[in-house]
């Protein structure tokens, strides 16, 4: 498959959300968590690159959960009539065998595919853990602990949830503008727990101390990303 590299407040802060004072997007985005991993089974949080993006892929049941996300895909853009399809990844192992599936279901429903590709997007790896990472899931609490107190916490090297809100609404930014304005297109962001939970935060405009209170995305579902519009 060939792949292309290219505080406490309510609500958030337009430092760290780039879409604070957007109200609308020109293309509709969706965020798809990569199907269950061999990481997940294992529980362990396998977040460093280094690693994570040549081991940890999908388990048989993460395959099969793809390929019926990728079936979803397809589903949702002919019935809201999309005029192009763009699948973002992480360039980790399970978020791009997650992103080919998707790919594979467009191709042969015929949609166009921007670029003919999965393009892999560094600003939609996993959140880093720092300490934590190939220890026990059970940590997860821990950090999420912290960032309930402080989003920009950075407790035993973990990348802080208003860094990794930047760099995730700083994609959807770019992509925004970068892909063609003369039809509306189907976004996929295919990408993983945290990092996708923290950008459906920014997307509802609310602070990331919050990021866990929003909708839990579960492994393989599709969900389109709404635009909160921010109350002046």
């Amino acid at each position: 498959m060939t792949h292309r590299s290219f505080s406490l407040a309510s609500t958030a802060s337009p430092d760290t959300n780039l879409l604070f004072h957007r109200e609308t997007l020109r293309h509709d985005f969706f965020a798809l968590r990569h199907g269950q991993s061999l990481a997940n089974v294992a529980h362990l949080i396998a977040s460093n690159p280094n690693v994570a993006c040549d081991q940890y892929g999908l388990s048989a049941t993460g395959h099969e959960q793809a390929k019926a996300a990728g079936v979803d895909v397809v589903q949702t853009y002919e019935k809201c009539g999309y005029g192009g399809i763009a699948i973002l990844s992480s360039d980790l192992l399970r978020a791009r065998e997650t992103a080919d599936a998707v790919r594979d279901a467009a191709e042969k429903a015929g949609l166009p595919i921007y670029g003919d590709c999965v393009v892999l997007e560094t600003s939609l790896r996993e959140r880093g853990f720092g300490k934590w990472d190939l220890s026990s899931d059970s940590n997860y609490d821990t950090v999420w602990e912290a960032d309930a107190m402080d989003s920009s916490h950075e407790v035993e090297g973990v990348e802080s949830v208003d860094a990794v809100m930047k760099r995730a609404t700083a994609c959807v930014s770019d992509w925004d503008a970068t892909l063609p304005d003369s039809t509306t297109m189907m976004v996929v962001c295919v990408a993983h727990g945290d990092v996708l939970q923290i950008l459906q935060t920014a997307f509802e405009k609310k602070s990331g101390v919050l990021h866990r209170s929003v909708d839990h995305l579960e492994t393989a579902k599709l969900r389109p990303l709404r635009m909160t519009v921010t109350k002046r």
